[in-house]
Protein backbone atom coordinates (compact mmCIF):
# COMPACT_ATOMS: atom_id res chain seq x y z
CA UNK A 1 0.00 0.00 0.00
CA UNK A 2 2.77 2.53 1.02
CA UNK A 3 4.68 1.65 -2.66
CA UNK A 4 1.32 2.83 -4.15
CA UNK A 5 1.21 6.12 -2.55
CA UNK A 6 4.56 6.60 -3.28
CA UNK A 7 4.28 5.81 -7.16
CA UNK A 8 0.93 7.95 -7.26
CA UNK A 9 2.79 11.11 -5.37
CA UNK A 10 5.74 10.41 -8.17
CA UNK A 11 3.10 10.33 -11.07
CA UNK A 12 1.02 13.11 -9.49
CA UNK A 13 4.09 15.59 -8.99
CA UNK A 14 5.78 14.14 -12.54
CA UNK A 15 2.22 15.60 -13.75
CA UNK A 16 2.10 18.91 -12.38
CA UNK A 17 5.68 19.93 -13.50
CA UNK A 18 5.09 19.13 -16.46
CA UNK A 19 1.83 21.14 -16.87
CA UNK A 20 3.71 24.11 -14.76
CA UNK A 21 6.16 24.06 -17.61
CA UNK A 22 3.60 23.75 -20.67
CA UNK A 23 1.95 26.74 -18.80
CA UNK A 24 5.29 28.77 -18.48
CA UNK A 25 5.98 28.44 -21.78
CA UNK A 26 4.86 31.65 -24.41
CA UNK A 27 2.79 29.57 -27.20
CA UNK A 28 1.49 32.80 -29.68
CA UNK A 29 -1.94 30.71 -28.79
CA UNK A 30 -1.72 31.84 -25.21
CA UNK A 31 -0.80 35.22 -25.58
CA UNK A 32 -3.56 37.78 -24.95
CA UNK A 33 -2.31 41.19 -25.94
CA UNK A 34 -5.67 43.24 -24.91
CA UNK A 35 -5.67 42.08 -21.04
CA UNK A 36 -2.52 40.02 -20.53
CA UNK A 37 0.50 41.42 -22.23
CA UNK A 38 2.63 42.17 -19.27
CA UNK A 39 2.63 38.05 -18.52
CA UNK A 40 2.86 36.90 -21.77
CA UNK A 41 5.79 39.52 -22.26
CA UNK A 42 7.36 38.04 -18.87
CA UNK A 43 7.42 34.66 -20.06
CA UNK A 44 9.36 35.90 -23.63
CA UNK A 45 11.81 37.29 -21.53
CA UNK A 46 12.41 34.01 -18.88
CA UNK A 47 12.85 32.17 -22.16
CA UNK A 48 16.60 31.04 -22.51
CA UNK A 49 18.54 32.52 -24.86
CA UNK A 50 18.52 31.12 -28.33
CA UNK A 51 15.65 31.43 -31.33
CA UNK A 52 12.56 29.90 -29.63
CA UNK A 53 9.57 28.45 -32.10
CA UNK A 54 6.10 29.99 -30.71
CA UNK A 55 3.96 28.20 -32.46
CA UNK A 56 3.17 24.38 -33.87
CA UNK A 57 3.97 23.70 -36.81
CA UNK A 58 1.56 23.38 -39.67
CA UNK A 59 3.62 21.69 -42.71
CA UNK A 60 2.26 24.82 -44.86
CA UNK A 61 4.52 27.82 -43.88
CA UNK A 62 6.57 29.36 -46.46
CA UNK A 63 8.02 32.20 -44.08
CA UNK A 64 9.84 32.69 -40.87
CA UNK A 65 9.26 35.48 -39.20
CA UNK A 66 11.77 36.25 -36.30
CA UNK A 67 11.25 39.12 -33.62
CA UNK A 68 14.61 40.67 -31.62
CA UNK A 69 13.82 42.19 -28.73
CA UNK A 70 16.12 45.34 -27.88
CA UNK A 71 17.68 46.12 -24.54
CA UNK A 72 16.23 45.48 -21.16
CA UNK A 73 12.64 44.46 -22.58
CA UNK A 74 9.91 43.69 -20.79
CA UNK A 75 8.12 41.33 -23.74
CA UNK A 76 4.96 43.27 -23.36
CA UNK A 77 5.64 45.25 -26.92
CA UNK A 78 5.72 42.12 -28.54
CA UNK A 79 2.57 40.47 -27.93
CA UNK A 80 0.22 42.14 -29.97
CA UNK A 81 2.83 42.67 -33.07
CA UNK A 82 3.41 38.67 -33.13
CA UNK A 83 0.18 38.23 -32.44
CA UNK A 84 -0.67 40.47 -35.36
CA UNK A 85 1.77 39.34 -38.37
CA UNK A 86 1.31 35.25 -37.48
CA UNK A 87 -0.60 33.32 -40.29
CA UNK A 88 -0.67 29.73 -41.23
CA UNK A 89 2.07 30.74 -43.45
CA UNK A 90 4.43 32.56 -41.06
CA UNK A 91 6.31 30.27 -38.81
CA UNK A 92 6.95 32.37 -35.74
CA UNK A 93 10.02 32.77 -33.46
CA UNK A 94 11.43 35.14 -30.81
CA UNK A 95 14.84 35.49 -30.54
CA UNK A 96 16.05 35.63 -26.96
CA UNK A 97 19.73 37.30 -26.78
CA UNK A 98 21.73 38.55 -24.23
CA UNK A 99 21.48 42.51 -24.70
CA UNK A 100 24.08 43.58 -21.54
CA UNK A 101 26.61 42.49 -24.87
CA UNK A 102 27.45 43.26 -28.00
CA UNK A 103 25.44 42.80 -30.61
CA UNK A 104 27.43 40.85 -33.19
CA UNK A 105 28.09 37.59 -31.51
CA UNK A 106 24.37 37.33 -31.05
CA UNK A 107 23.83 37.92 -34.75
CA UNK A 108 26.06 35.40 -35.75
CA UNK A 109 24.30 32.66 -33.33
CA UNK A 110 21.06 33.74 -34.88
CA UNK A 111 22.32 33.27 -38.60
CA UNK A 112 23.36 29.58 -37.70
CA UNK A 113 20.02 28.75 -35.85
CA UNK A 114 18.21 30.33 -38.78
CA UNK A 115 20.01 27.99 -41.41
CA UNK A 116 19.76 25.61 -39.31
CA UNK A 117 15.80 25.76 -39.44
CA UNK A 118 15.77 26.37 -43.17
CA UNK A 119 17.88 22.88 -43.67
CA UNK A 120 14.84 21.42 -41.82
CA UNK A 121 12.23 22.96 -43.54
CA UNK A 122 12.39 22.81 -47.31
CA UNK A 123 8.85 24.75 -47.63
CA UNK A 124 10.73 27.96 -46.24
CA UNK A 125 11.18 30.53 -48.81
CA UNK A 126 11.84 33.80 -46.88
CA UNK A 127 12.88 34.92 -43.98
CA UNK A 128 11.59 38.26 -42.30
CA UNK A 129 13.66 39.80 -39.03
CA UNK A 130 12.36 42.74 -37.33
CA UNK A 131 15.12 43.77 -34.75
CA UNK A 132 13.38 46.64 -32.07
CA UNK A 133 15.57 49.22 -30.27
CA UNK A 134 19.12 47.57 -29.60
CA UNK A 135 17.92 44.63 -31.60
CA UNK A 136 18.02 45.96 -34.62
CA UNK A 137 21.44 46.64 -33.90
CA UNK A 138 22.11 42.82 -34.04
CA UNK A 139 19.27 42.90 -37.28
CA UNK A 140 21.29 45.01 -39.12
CA UNK A 141 24.36 42.50 -39.47
CA UNK A 142 22.32 40.27 -41.60
CA UNK A 143 22.46 43.66 -44.41
CA UNK A 144 26.31 42.71 -45.31
CA UNK A 145 26.85 39.07 -43.59
CA UNK A 146 23.84 36.91 -44.64
CA UNK A 147 25.18 34.20 -46.63
CA UNK A 148 22.17 31.53 -47.63
CA UNK A 149 20.28 31.80 -51.15
CA UNK A 150 17.28 32.62 -49.71
CA UNK A 151 16.08 35.97 -49.60
CA UNK A 152 15.58 37.80 -46.25
CA UNK A 153 13.75 40.80 -45.00
CA UNK A 154 15.26 43.36 -41.80
CA UNK A 155 12.78 45.58 -40.61
CA UNK A 156 14.32 48.09 -37.71
CA UNK A 157 11.72 49.59 -35.74
CA UNK A 158 13.27 53.01 -33.70
CA UNK A 159 16.59 51.37 -33.72
CA UNK A 160 19.81 53.49 -32.96
CA UNK A 161 21.39 52.32 -36.22
CA UNK A 162 24.38 55.02 -35.45
CA UNK A 163 25.41 52.94 -32.20
CA UNK A 164 27.47 55.14 -29.35
CA UNK A 165 30.59 55.63 -28.02
CA UNK A 166 30.77 52.62 -26.24
CA UNK A 167 29.18 50.33 -28.74
CA UNK A 168 31.29 51.69 -31.55
CA UNK A 169 34.57 51.16 -29.61
CA UNK A 170 33.90 48.50 -26.86
CA UNK A 171 31.76 46.18 -29.89
CA UNK A 172 33.82 47.83 -32.61
CA UNK A 173 29.94 48.07 -33.98
CA UNK A 174 29.92 50.02 -37.53
CA UNK A 175 26.54 50.45 -39.16
CA UNK A 176 26.06 49.00 -42.29
CA UNK A 177 27.57 50.50 -45.49
CA UNK A 178 25.79 47.85 -48.20
CA UNK A 179 23.32 45.57 -48.45
CA UNK A 180 23.59 42.32 -50.17
CA UNK A 181 21.27 41.40 -53.12
CA UNK A 182 18.84 38.61 -51.52
CA UNK A 183 18.47 40.72 -48.46
CA UNK A 184 15.84 44.05 -48.12
CA UNK A 185 16.21 46.37 -45.38
CA UNK A 186 13.38 48.57 -44.18
CA UNK A 187 14.47 51.57 -41.41
CA UNK A 188 11.34 52.77 -39.48
CA UNK A 189 11.98 55.44 -37.51
CA UNK A 190 10.02 57.14 -34.57
CA UNK A 191 10.01 60.70 -34.24
CA UNK A 192 12.77 61.91 -31.95
CA UNK A 193 11.45 63.95 -29.81
CA UNK A 194 8.17 61.86 -29.16
CA UNK A 195 10.39 59.07 -28.39
CA UNK A 196 11.45 58.78 -24.91
CA UNK A 197 15.00 56.98 -25.36
CA UNK A 198 16.32 59.74 -28.14
CA UNK A 199 14.52 62.71 -27.42
CA UNK A 200 17.17 64.05 -25.05
CA UNK A 201 19.97 63.42 -27.34
CA UNK A 202 21.83 65.45 -29.49
CA UNK A 203 21.08 64.13 -32.77
CA UNK A 204 18.53 61.60 -33.86
CA UNK A 205 20.65 57.88 -33.45
CA UNK A 206 18.58 56.27 -35.84
CA UNK A 207 19.25 58.25 -38.95
CA UNK A 208 21.83 56.69 -41.44
CA UNK A 209 22.27 56.69 -44.78
CA UNK A 210 21.95 53.21 -46.37
CA UNK A 211 22.08 53.21 -50.11
CA UNK A 212 18.77 50.56 -50.65
CA UNK A 213 17.27 50.90 -48.01
CA UNK A 214 13.70 52.27 -47.42
CA UNK A 215 13.54 54.34 -44.85
CA UNK A 216 10.06 54.90 -43.07
CA UNK A 217 9.44 58.18 -40.37
CA UNK A 218 6.58 57.26 -38.01
CA UNK A 219 3.31 59.16 -37.29
CA UNK A 220 3.08 60.94 -33.92
CA UNK A 221 -0.39 58.89 -32.72
CA UNK A 222 -0.89 55.35 -32.67
CA UNK A 223 -4.43 54.71 -32.03
CA UNK A 224 -4.93 57.62 -30.16
CA UNK A 225 -1.91 57.43 -28.24
CA UNK A 226 1.78 59.11 -28.57
CA UNK A 227 4.19 56.52 -31.20
CA UNK A 228 6.92 56.55 -28.91
CA UNK A 229 9.28 53.75 -28.58
CA UNK A 230 7.18 50.87 -27.42
CA UNK A 231 4.73 51.46 -29.62
CA UNK A 232 6.32 51.27 -32.56
CA UNK A 233 6.75 47.47 -33.31
CA UNK A 234 3.02 47.21 -33.20
CA UNK A 235 2.31 50.24 -35.96
CA UNK A 236 4.55 48.39 -37.74
CA UNK A 237 3.16 45.05 -37.43
CA UNK A 238 -0.29 46.71 -38.45
CA UNK A 239 1.49 48.39 -41.77
CA UNK A 240 2.77 44.68 -42.59
CA UNK A 241 -0.05 43.07 -41.97
CA UNK A 242 -1.59 45.66 -44.87
CA UNK A 243 1.06 44.81 -47.08
CA UNK A 244 0.95 41.04 -46.37
CA UNK A 245 -3.12 41.01 -47.19
CA UNK A 246 -2.95 42.99 -50.23
CA UNK A 247 0.07 40.62 -51.90
CA UNK A 248 -2.20 37.81 -50.84
CA UNK A 249 -5.26 39.48 -52.63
Amino acid sequence: MMIKIIMTAIVFTTFTSTLTAADSYPWLITMDPTSDSRNSGEKLMNLTYGLKLLENENKKENTLLVGVHGSNSQGYEWIYPLKTLDSNNHLTFFYRWDDSKCPQPSAKKLSQALNKVIDEHSSIKKIIILGHSYGGLLASWFAENWTSSLSIEIHTIASPLIGNKIINNLCEYIPPNSIKKNVAFFQWRTQKELDGAFKDLEINPQAINLKGSKVYELPDLYKGNRLGHNWSISFVADELKKRIKKNDD
